[in-house]
Protein backbone atom coordinates (compact mmCIF):
# COMPACT_ATOMS: atom_id res chain seq x y z
CA UNK A 1 0.00 0.00 0.00
CA UNK A 2 0.84 3.44 -0.54
CA UNK A 3 0.39 7.20 0.26
CA UNK A 4 -0.68 9.23 -1.70
CA UNK A 5 -0.89 13.45 -1.78
CA UNK A 6 -2.78 15.89 -3.56
CA UNK A 7 -4.48 19.20 -3.52
CA UNK A 8 -7.87 19.19 -4.97
CA UNK A 9 -6.44 20.48 -8.18
CA UNK A 10 -4.25 17.73 -8.70
CA UNK A 11 -7.18 14.91 -8.09
CA UNK A 12 -8.21 13.41 -10.99
CA UNK A 13 -12.00 12.62 -11.76
CA UNK A 14 -11.51 9.29 -10.83
CA UNK A 15 -9.86 10.24 -7.38
CA UNK A 16 -12.41 12.18 -6.70
CA UNK A 17 -15.31 10.20 -7.21
CA UNK A 18 -13.75 7.20 -5.52
CA UNK A 19 -12.74 9.52 -2.08
CA UNK A 20 -15.81 10.69 -2.23
CA UNK A 21 -17.59 7.49 -2.72
CA UNK A 22 -15.75 6.11 -0.07
CA UNK A 23 -16.69 9.10 2.23
CA UNK A 24 -20.39 8.18 1.55
CA UNK A 25 -20.08 4.37 2.41
CA UNK A 26 -18.82 5.09 5.87
CA UNK A 27 -20.47 8.54 6.99
CA UNK A 28 -23.83 8.32 5.18
CA UNK A 29 -24.57 4.51 4.13
CA UNK A 30 -22.60 2.85 7.27
CA UNK A 31 -22.94 5.50 9.78
CA UNK A 32 -26.81 6.62 9.24
CA UNK A 33 -26.18 10.18 9.03
CA UNK A 34 -27.55 12.54 6.45
CA UNK A 35 -25.37 15.34 5.84
CA UNK A 36 -23.82 17.90 3.11
CA UNK A 37 -20.11 16.39 2.89
CA UNK A 38 -19.86 18.41 0.32
CA UNK A 39 -18.88 21.95 2.42
CA UNK A 40 -16.42 24.03 0.53
CA UNK A 41 -13.47 22.67 2.29
CA UNK A 42 -12.65 19.96 -0.41
CA UNK A 43 -11.22 22.68 -2.64
CA UNK A 44 -8.54 24.08 -0.27
CA UNK A 45 -7.54 21.15 1.25
CA UNK A 46 -4.63 18.46 0.64
CA UNK A 47 -6.15 14.80 0.40
CA UNK A 48 -4.16 12.00 2.16
CA UNK A 49 -4.72 8.97 0.05
CA UNK A 50 -3.77 5.36 1.09
CA UNK A 51 -3.87 3.15 -2.15
CA UNK A 52 -3.62 -0.72 -2.41
CA UNK A 53 -2.10 -2.58 -5.26
CA UNK A 54 -5.28 -2.41 -7.52
CA UNK A 55 -4.60 1.65 -7.17
CA UNK A 56 -7.98 1.46 -4.44
CA UNK A 57 -8.21 4.19 -2.25
CA UNK A 58 -8.66 1.92 1.33
CA UNK A 59 -8.25 4.84 3.48
CA UNK A 60 -8.30 9.14 3.74
CA UNK A 61 -7.90 11.98 5.75
CA UNK A 62 -8.73 15.71 4.42
CA UNK A 63 -6.12 18.18 5.36
CA UNK A 64 -6.96 21.61 6.08
CA UNK A 65 -4.47 24.50 7.16
CA UNK A 66 -4.50 27.18 9.74
CA UNK A 67 -7.86 29.56 9.38
CA UNK A 68 -9.69 27.16 7.29
CA UNK A 69 -12.07 25.63 9.34
CA UNK A 70 -10.86 26.13 12.35
CA UNK A 71 -8.13 28.55 13.36
CA UNK A 72 -5.56 25.69 13.97
CA UNK A 73 -4.62 23.68 11.08
CA UNK A 74 -7.12 20.86 10.63
CA UNK A 75 -7.25 17.06 9.98
CA UNK A 76 -11.00 15.71 8.84
CA UNK A 77 -13.05 13.04 7.09
CA UNK A 78 -11.01 10.13 8.53
CA UNK A 79 -12.24 6.45 6.72
CA UNK A 80 -10.66 3.25 6.43
CA UNK A 81 -12.42 1.18 3.93
CA UNK A 82 -14.25 -1.40 5.82
CA UNK A 83 -12.68 -4.70 4.40
CA UNK A 84 -8.73 -2.96 6.12
CA UNK A 85 -9.98 -1.86 8.89
CA UNK A 86 -8.30 -2.92 12.54
CA UNK A 87 -4.73 -3.13 10.63
CA UNK A 88 -3.27 0.14 11.71
CA UNK A 89 -4.04 2.04 8.41
CA UNK A 90 -6.08 5.20 10.50
CA UNK A 91 -3.11 4.87 12.80
CA UNK A 92 -0.55 5.66 10.30
CA UNK A 93 -2.50 8.41 7.88
CA UNK A 94 -3.21 10.37 10.72
CA UNK A 95 0.29 10.04 11.93
CA UNK A 96 1.04 10.70 8.15
CA UNK A 97 -1.01 13.68 7.96
CA UNK A 98 0.84 15.11 10.93
CA UNK A 99 4.01 14.93 9.98
CA UNK A 100 3.35 16.16 6.39
CA UNK A 101 1.25 19.34 8.22
CA UNK A 102 4.34 20.05 10.15
CA UNK A 103 6.94 19.95 7.40
CA UNK A 104 4.73 21.58 4.54
CA UNK A 105 2.94 24.07 7.06
CA UNK A 106 4.83 24.26 9.91
CA UNK A 107 1.74 23.80 12.29
CA UNK A 108 2.78 23.31 15.95
CA UNK A 109 -1.16 22.48 16.83
CA UNK A 110 -3.98 20.49 15.09
CA UNK A 111 -7.41 20.43 15.80
CA UNK A 112 -10.25 17.90 15.10
CA UNK A 113 -13.28 17.12 15.56
CA UNK A 114 -13.82 13.63 16.50
CA UNK A 115 -16.35 11.48 16.90
CA UNK A 116 -16.73 10.65 20.90
CA UNK A 117 -16.73 7.01 20.23
CA UNK A 118 -12.88 7.03 19.32
CA UNK A 119 -11.68 9.54 22.17
CA UNK A 120 -9.68 6.63 23.26
CA UNK A 121 -7.82 6.28 19.61
CA UNK A 122 -7.13 10.10 19.35
CA UNK A 123 -6.03 10.10 22.69
CA UNK A 124 -3.39 7.01 21.98
CA UNK A 125 -2.21 9.71 19.17
CA UNK A 126 -1.68 12.23 21.48
CA UNK A 127 -4.82 14.18 21.22
CA UNK A 128 -6.22 15.95 24.37
CA UNK A 129 -9.88 16.52 24.51
CA UNK A 130 -10.76 20.98 24.73
CA UNK A 131 -14.64 21.38 24.51
CA UNK A 132 -17.47 19.45 25.80
CA UNK A 133 -19.23 16.95 23.82
CA UNK A 134 -21.48 18.65 21.07
CA UNK A 135 -23.58 17.15 18.24
CA UNK A 136 -22.40 17.45 14.79
CA UNK A 137 -24.90 16.33 11.96
CA UNK A 138 -26.78 14.33 14.84
CA UNK A 139 -23.53 12.41 16.25
CA UNK A 140 -21.72 13.17 19.58
CA UNK A 141 -18.56 14.82 18.89
CA UNK A 142 -15.47 16.28 21.20
CA UNK A 143 -12.91 19.01 19.98
CA UNK A 144 -9.19 17.50 20.19
CA UNK A 145 -6.11 19.42 19.80
CA UNK A 146 -2.56 18.00 19.58
CA UNK A 147 0.38 19.89 20.01
CA UNK A 148 4.10 19.64 18.91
Amino acid sequence: MRTVIKSFKELSVEELYELLKLRAEIFVVEQDCVYNDLDDNDQVAFHLMVKDDEDEIVAYVRMLDKGTRFSQASIGRLVVKKEVRFNGLARRIMIEASQWMRLRWGVDEIHISAQKYLKAFYASLGYETVTDTYLEDGIPHIGMDVKF
